[in-house]
């Protein structure tokens, strides 16, 4: 069969298992026996596995149930809901903490104490009280924005729904956990695939009564906003919830030191499979709050917390081969190819050999057979081969000099930050030169975080790419329909819906637009300091001077391995060509700058010496929450110089040529109304 008639069978199947699943989870009305819906989700299953092309968000293999009715309304979060950076070696806690320690300006001898707390594998929920009334439950979502899931929220024993302690916040959202426990989860006879997939299910139905039908479980840790709140530290607020009739985890306890966090991370490995539920680390929490508010956030994490993944299962199969695939940036990743083996649940047939660097450390050859780990319980990796299994005609793999997709050199760059040449082998190739970067832009383009274009999804970028319709970004607004009209696979309706979604991705905000582009070393948060930088495209799009490249230093969050990778953008003719295309088909809308009224407004400081009590990281902060800005070096542009112990002289000379405020640290104080 060939592979147009088995992506019609394949999505014919997943239609009807649409179907079935409407009729199911939205309209509690299944149209066929439990037996002859498993039989069909393993049949989609066993297509996928045999042929990697076939992929649908709509398999069963990626989701359970059905789409949420439009009925459930979207919300803002007062407060958005975090991610967690991730942790997976004693070293990784160090790091941690070494970085709280240099932010707060403290030594080692300084004692942080943690509350450390299992993390449930379930879904993530945040309910507002006000005056003790549950009245608001919504989903994480995108953290910053949820789907309000009230009434399904309101089926569940664990929440309380009115709260009369008069120790109660006047107003708070209260975060946590919903979940299944395993013993309950074996009662379902299997409708979902586990626990935490059944959790999700449930909270998304549109019928509340169907919910209230799963034994739905809620643990307490954590809160967004909160107005009223008497509590110092995370242990205590942690004791106020159980107090106020809310369930936290059992098995929290407050510590300190990385030995005791190894300690109680290993004891609870070892009690893991005892456990009723899911859990897949443990989140250390800063315990005092008024630490964790001056330590903040970085990007989308706060720094004062961190999750400390569990080692994920493992399982041995054998290399049938290694492939080469091309990333966006140029990067050359190996990809084992292995026997289908099951890890954890998951069928897996590939692997992760990271780099050249890595194969060689492992001496890993095709034929091998290996001992496979899925990492974080996300990618799995090779983690070790049998030599003594190894083939008696086994050869050392040898990686390529020239790029498998267009032939140019692959080089390894030098990394001035570390002063070593870097693991990872490129493809030298700029711009839009090589076939598989270029792709994999494309993609990158389109993708949920960038451009986010409804039904255009990854295969759809590589079909119309082999059909020569696309081959840079402007061309996604500019697509021939009537051709794609006349393809297997596409009808009058779906050529329609695509138009609709790319119409509606032509007006785009500045900071999405900078990440869409896929520069290498700019993510969501570096768009979003450069968008507020430029405040226009046009003025991001002129982009040329070697003195607009030195002001971008200026901009606290981007270093000199970014500006580096902005200048090699724009030095790149196809990626000037396409600005200027995107600039005639898209309406880029200017970056809304915040309010500045604060104590600092409009004043520029730079920091010399090494302050009391203090970091510069921390100074900075407080800079830029007050309206004021930091900038690299001493110029015209500067306001104020702060100086503290062993001050660069040059600094402080250029300064008084300049007549620019040189202060100390408690002047600088003095102007944010603090004390040192």
């Amino acid at each position: 069969m060939n592979k147009i008639k088995l992506q019609l069978k394949y999505e014919e199947k997943i239609q009807k298992l649409n179907i079935l699943n409407k009729l199911y989870f939205n309209e509690n009305n299944p149209s066929v026996s439990d037996a002859e819906y498993d039989k069909l989700k393993k049949e989609i299953i066993l297509l996928e596995q045999k042929y990697n092309f076939l992929n649908s968000k709509n398999s069963p293999s990626k989701k359970v149930g059905y789409k949420p009715s439009k009925n459930f309304k979207k919300s803002l979060h007062k407060v958005p809901m975090l991610s967690l950076t991730n942790a997976f070696t004693e070293e990784d806690l160090k790091n941690f903490e070494k970085k709280i320690l240099n932010f707060l300006s403290k030594n080692e001898e300084f004692k942080i104490t943690y509350s450390a707390e299992p993390k449930i594998d379930g879904i993530s929920a945040s309910l507002t009280y006000k005056n003790g009334e549950f009245y608001k439950g919504l989903s994480r979502g995108d953290g910053k924005e949820g789907e309000e899931i009230t009434e399904n929220l309101k089926t569940i024993k664990d929440i309380p729904k009115k709260i009369s302690y008069k120790d109660f916040p006047e107003e708070i959202d209260i975060r946590g956990e919903v979940f299944i426990q395993n013993s309950d989860f074996e009662i379902l006879n299997q409708k979902f695939a586990n626990p935490r997939n059944a959790a999700s299910g449930s909270l998304r139905q549109k019928n509340p009564e169907e919910t209230k039908k799963i034994p739905l479980k809620f643990i307490a840790y954590t809160f967004g906003y909160e107005k009223g709140l008497i509590v110092n530290n995370q242990f205590d607020y942690l004791k106020k919830l159980n107090e106020w009739g809310f369930k936290t985890n059992p098995l929290n306890i407050l510590t300190s030191g990385i030995k005791n966090l190894m300690k109680n991370y290993q004891d609870i490995e070892k009690k893991r499979a005892d456990i009723d539920f899911d859990i897949d680390g443990i989140v250390y929490k800063v315990n005092d709050f008024a630490i964790q508010k001056r330590l903040g956030n970085v990007a989308n994490a706060p720094r004062w917390a961190i999750a400390h993944k569990f080692s994920s299962n493992k399982a041995v199969s054998q290399i049938i081969d290694i492939e080469i695939q091309v990333g966006r940036t140029g990067a050359l990743t190996p990809v084992a190819k292995i026997k289908p083996i099951n890890i954890g649940g998951v069928i897996v047939s590939n692997a992760t050999l990271h780099n050249e660097d890595e194969i060689i450390r492992k001496d890993i050859r095709i034929g091998d057979t290996a001992v496979i780990e899925r990492a974080g319980d996300v990618i799995p990796h090779i983690l070790s081969v049998d030599i003594k299994k190894r083939l008696k005609n086994s050869k050392k793999f040898i990686f390529p000099e020239n790029c498998p997709s267009c032939g140019s050199k692959t080089i390894k760059e030098f990394n001035k930050i570390t002063k070593k040449v870097d693991a990872v082998r490129r493809c030298s190739s700029e711009g839009y030169y090589c076939d598989k970067i270029s792709i994999e832009k494309l993609k990158h383009f389109v993708s949920k975080e960038a451009f986010n274009v409804d039904g255009f999804g990854k295969k759809i970028v590589e079909s119309f790419w082999k059909l020569k319709l696309i081959k840079f970004p402007q061309d996604i607004f500019k697509l021939d329909y009537s051709k794609i009209e006349k393809l297997d696979g596409w009808g009058k309706l779906s050529v329609q819906n695509l138009k609709y979604s790319i119409d509606q991705k032509k007006n785009i905000s500045l900071e999405k637009l900078i990440y869409s582009l896929g520069i290498r070393h700019i993510g969501l948060e570096n768009a979003k300091l450069l968008s507020k930088h430029f405040v226009a495209f046009s003025k991001f799009k002129n982009l040329s001077k070697q003195s607009d490249y030195e002001d971008l230093l200026n901009i606290d969050g981007i270093g000199e391995t970014q500006v580096n990778s902005i200048k090699s953008f724009f030095s790149n003719e196809a990626n000037l060509k396409v600005l200027s295309e995107l600039e005639k088909v898209l309406v880029v809308k200017n970056t809304i700058q915040n309010s500045e009224d604060g104590l600092l407004k409009n004043k520029t400081f730079l920091v010399t010496g090494k302050l009391n009590g203090i970091s510069r990281a921390e100074v900075k902060s407080l800079i830029e929450e007050n309206s004021g800005k930091t900038v690299s070096s001493v110029s015209k542009k500067l306001n104020y110089l702060i100086i503290g112990d062993k001050p660069t002289k040059k600094k402080i000379d250029s300064a008084k040529q300049l007549k620019i405020n040189i202060i100390d640290q408690a002047e600088f104080l003095k102007m944010l109304n603090k004390t040192s």
